[in-house]
């Protein structure tokens, strides 16, 4: 049985979580709890770079999430979370890489404020400037569809749609992205998002961890 290796707070593990439950893969949760146990020999052994996510299927190991959400899709095609039309195809990518590239490093610097890390207010106010410009694009972006690439839910709504209700944390007024919000409140409604949405007692918790761990990446 495959085996996927993650922390319920970790965005990158919970979108490929979500993923594996939208496709209906059995597989076998391998907890860290990130308070040093990603450190010991034995996760080490599985991940070099001693962070999750991570699956091991069959003996092949994957390692960073959209390597995983590939691997998933092209092994497991149905329910396809990929849509076939060339303009389709790049709208989920689209979303994906901007995720990826401009929203997730722009919460970096919002987190270090949260968990009370010194910040740079040129650089926080930049960020917060980073954040609005990706949510505009995503809200334009979305328009009246349903999801981002038409009517079926995709591989942009695992990547983009898991990290972005964590900025409410941050003091992101979704009011200002109406088509976002009702977006999200569809994404909030199915069945892999319940089980996998972490609740505020579990983050609040995690904060020490996840402290130490930009301390030790910065």
């Amino acid at each position: 049985m495959l085996k996927f290796y993650y922390n319920p707070i970790s965005v990158n593990a919970r979108r490929v979580w979500v993923a594996l439950l939208e496709k209906q893969i059995p597989f076998e949760p391998c907890l860290l709890n990130l308070d040093g146990d990603q450190f010991q020999a034995s996760f080490t052994t599985i991940n070099p770079l001693q962070r999750v996510p991570v699956i091991v299927d069959e003996g092949f190991r994957v390692v960073e999430s959209l390597a995983i959400l590939d691997y998933l899709e092209a092994k497991y095609p149905h329910p396809s979370l990929m849509p076939s039309q060339a303009q389709a195809i790049a709208t989920v990518r689209m979303v994906e890489m901007v995720t990826l590239n401009e929203l997730q490093p722009a919460t970096m610097l919002l987190t270090r404020q949260l968990v009370d890390l010194d910040t740079n207010p040129q650089k926080l106010e930049s960020s917060q400037k980073q954040v609005a410009t990706v949510l505009q694009f995503y809200e334009n972006l979305l328009g009246d569809k349903t999801y981002f690439a038409g009517e079926d839910f995709t591989l942009a709504e695992v990547v983009a749609g898991t990290l972005i209700p964590s900025l409410e944390m941050f003091g992101v007024n979704f009011d200002t992205y109406p088509r976002l919000s009702a977006w999200l409140q569809r994404l909030e409604a199915r069945d892999s998002w319940q089980k996998t949405t972490p609740s505020m007692g579990a983050v609040l918790a995690a904060i020490p961890n996840i402290k130490a761990i930009i301390e030790r990446r910065t």
